[in-house]
C-alpha cells in the first residue's frame, strides 16, 4: 500500500461541526495530528489541507469540500485523507458523488485512521457504510424531535434561556429545566420597570445597567461575562418570554411556559407601544360583542370592529378605543356607509333600545301571579285538547292496521291500497306533529312567558354589568335584524314586546304617581293601585309565541 500511496496525491480533510452527532468526534487540530502522523507512516503526499467547520448533513452546504472534489475532477490531486467516512458526507447526495467518482476513477483512495477505499471494492461495502452515516442524521434528528416536542409539552424553552434566567444542567437529559438567575434577574426586572415608566429610551437604560449597576452577562465557556449589548437590550425587550409564555419554531407557535414569569402580559404590550417601530406587538385575537349581529342597512353587510391603542401624552398610560364600521364587502352594492361608531356610542344607543321595554320589579311580580293562576286553567284545557288529539291519532292509527288486513285478505286492489295508505300516513303525521306541539306547550309555555317579562325587568342591569356574550344576546333578543342606519341602531321588536310596547307606559305613569309615602304606606289609594294592578294583568297576551 506504501508503494501505491508513492503514486497518489491526497488532500487531507478535515471537519467538524457544533452538532451533537459530532461531539465525541476527535477535534479539528486532534484530527490534523493523527492524519498527518498517518500519511507519514504509509508516505503519502498531501497536496493541501482542507479544515471546514460545517455540518455534513446537507448537500451543497460546504464549500471547501466542494473546491475538493472540482479540483480532484480536473485531475490536481487523486486522493484524500480523512478522519473516518462519515466527515466526508452524512447525506445520500455526497455520498453518491464520492461513491460514482470512487468508480470512475477519478479517486483512487479514500483513506481513513483504520482503513483505505479504493475503485476495486466491493460497491456495496462503501454504500453501507456512507448509508450508516446517513441513517444516523436521521435517527438523530427524530430524536432530537421527540426531545424538542416533549419539552414543548411540558412547557420548557428548548433553547438557551434569556438574560435574567438559567438553563438547569444537573437534571438528566431531556428533563432540564429553566430557573430564576438570582443575580441578574433583579436588575433585569430593573430594566423592565425603567422602561414602564415611558421616561427611559433602551440605550439610556443599557448605560445604567451596564454603567452604574455594573450589569454583566452570564459566563458560558466561549461567551459572556460582558456588558449587555445594544442589541441584547432590544432583544430582551422584544421578547415574550418573560411574560411566562414563549415562542419557538419557524412560524413562532407561542406556548405558555412553566418558568416563573418576569413581567404581566399588560405590561409587556405597553412596552411594545413605547419601542414604537423597534417593538413588534404580540398578536392577539380580539373579540367584540357586536360583530356577527348588526348589519349594514343600505348594503346588508356585517359590521367589524377594530381595536386602537393610544399612548395619552404626559401621564404614559394606554387607551384602547374600539371603533364599528360597515366592511362594504357587497360586489352588487357600492355601500355609501362610512360612519365609524365607537364602542361607548353604540352601547349607549342600545342600552336606550333597552329603556322600551323595561318594566319596574312590581309590575313583573305582579304578572308572574297573573300567569301562575292561568297556568291552572291552561293545563286544563291542555289536558282536553291533547286527549282529543290522542284519540284521533290512535283512530288514524287503526284505520291503517285495518286497510292492511283488508289487503291480505285481497279484499281491495293494491292501487286503492296505496292511495288510502299515503293518505292515512300524512294524517298521522300530521297528528303527531299536534301532539308533539301541545306537549312541548305544556312543558314550556310559563317558562317562555315569565323569561319575557324577567328579560323587560333586568336585561338593561344586565347589559350594563354583563359580559361580551351575554350582550350580544341581549341584543339578539331585543328584535329582528338590527341595523345601523347612518350612525343610528334600528331595531324591529320581537313580538312578545307588543304588550309592553303598547300598554305598559301609561300603567307605569299612574303606578309612580300612586308611590307610597316615606312610612310605607298607601292614604286612600288602594283602590287605585288596584285599577292599575289588574290593569296590568289583565293587558294583552301574556302567553308570547316565541321564546325572548
Amino acid at each position: 500500500m506504501e508503494k501505491e500511496n508513492n503514486k497518489l496525491t491526497y488532500f487531507l480533510y478535515a471537519r467538524k461541526s457544533s452538532e451533537s452527532e459530532d461531539r465525541q468526534i476527535q477535534s479539528i487540530d486532534d484530527q490534523l495530528n493523527r492524519l498527518r502522523q498517518l500519511a507519514g507512516d504509509l508516505n503519502i503526499t498531501i497536496k493541501k489541507t482542507y479544515t471546514e467547520s460545517k455540518s455534513a448533513k446537507k448537500p451543497n452546504n460546504r464549500p471547501l469540500f466542494d473546491e475538493m472534489l472540482r479540483r480532484i475532477e480536473n485531475g490536481e490531486a487523486n486522493g484524500i485523507l480523512c478522519w473516518q467516512i462519515n466527515r466526508l458526507s452524512r447525506n445520500p447526495i455526497d455520498s453518491g458523488k464520492l461513491s460514482w467518482m470512487l468508480q470512475q476513477g477519478l479517486i483512487k483512495s479514500i483513506q481513513t485512521i483504520d482503513r483505505q477505499y479504493l475503485p476495486d471494492d466491493n460497491v456495496i461495502l462503501f454504500n453501507v457504510e456512507t448509508g450508516s452515516a446517513n441513517q444516523f442524521i436521521l435517527d438523530l434528528r427524530k430524536s432530537v424531535k421527540r426531545g424538542i416536542d416533549s419539552k414543548l409539552a411540558k412547557g420548557w424553552l428548548p433553547t438557551t434561556a434569556p438574560q435574567g434566567y438559567l438553563n438547569s444542567k444537573i437534571k438528566d437529559r431531556g428533563d432540564n429545566d429553566i430557573s430564576i438567575d438570582p443575580e441578574r434577574f433583579p436588575l433585569v426586572r430593573k430594566m423592565w420597570d425603567l422602561m414602564l415608566t415611558g421616561n427611559y429610551t433602551p440605550p439610556q437604560i443599557l448605560d445604567i445597567a451596564n454603567n452604574q449597576w455594573g450589569y454583566r452577562t452570564r459566563k458560558t465557556k466561549r461567551t459572556g461575562g460582558v456588558p449587555l449589548s445594544r442589541t441584547g437590550i432590544y432583544k430582551m425587550f422584544n421578547n415574550i418570554f418573560y411574560t411566562g409564555f414563549f415562542e419557538y419554531g419557524k412560524v413562532r407557535m407561542q406556548y405558555e411556559g412553566k418558568h416563573p414569569k418576569m413581567i404581566t402580559l399588560d405590561e409587556y404590550d405597553r412596552v411594545q407601544m413605547l419601542l414604537g417601530r423597534k417593538g413588534k406587538p404580540r398578536q392577539r385575537k380580539h373579540h367584540f360583542a357586536f360583530t356577527g349581529s348588526l348589519r349594514c342597512s343600505e348594503c346588508g353587510c356585517f359590521f367589524t370592529a377594530i381595536e386602537k391603542e393610544k399612548l395619552i401624552k404626559g401621564t404614559g398610560k394606554i387607551k384602547t378605543f374600539t371603533y364599528y364600521y360597515c366592511t362594504r364587502r357587497s360586489k352588487d352594492i357600492k355601500c355609501s356607509q362610512k360612519k365609524v361608531l365607537t364602542k361607548q356610542n353604540l352601547e349607549e344607543q342600545i342600552d336606550n333600545e333597552l329603556g322600551k321595554y323595561t318594566i319596574l320589579p312590581e309590575f313583573l311580580n305582579w304578572a308572574l301571579e297573573d300567569l301562575n293562576e292561568k297556568n291552572d286553567t291552561e293545563i286544563e284545557d291542555r289536558s282536553k285538547i291533547y286527549e282529543t288529539q290522542q284519540k284521533a291519532l290512535a283512530q288514524a292509527q287503526t284505520e291503517l292496521d285495518e286497510l292492511t288486513k283488508m289487503r291480505y285478505r285481497l279484499l281491495i286492489d293494491d292501487e286503492t291500497f296505496l292511495k288510502e295508505k299515503n293518505n292515512l300516513k300524512a294524517k298521522i303525521a300530521q297528528l303527531r306533529q299536534k301532539v308533539n306541539e301541545t306537549e312541548s306547550r305544556a312543558e314550556r309555555w310559563l317558562e317562555l312567558t315569565e323569561k319575557t317579562f324577567t328579560f323587560a325587568t333586568y336585561a338593561r342591569i344586565r347589559f350594563e354589568q354583563g359580559g361580551l356574550e351575554l350582550k350580544k344576546e341581549i341584543l339578539m333578543t331585543l328584535g329582528q335584524r338590527p341595523v345601523i342606519q347612518e350612525g343610528k341602531l334600528v331595531i324591529e321588536p320581537n313580538e312578545w314586546f307588543q304588550p309592553i310596547i303598547n300598554n305598559y307606559p301609561a300603567l307605569e305613569r299612574a303606578y309612580l304617581r300612586l308611590e307610597p309615602t316615606k312610612t310605607g304606606h298607601f292614604t286612600n289609594k288602594t283602590e287605585l293601585l288596584d285599577s292599575v294592578r289588574s290593569q296590568w294583568r289583565g293587558q294583552g297576551d301574556l302567553n308570547p309565541r316565541s321564546p325572548p
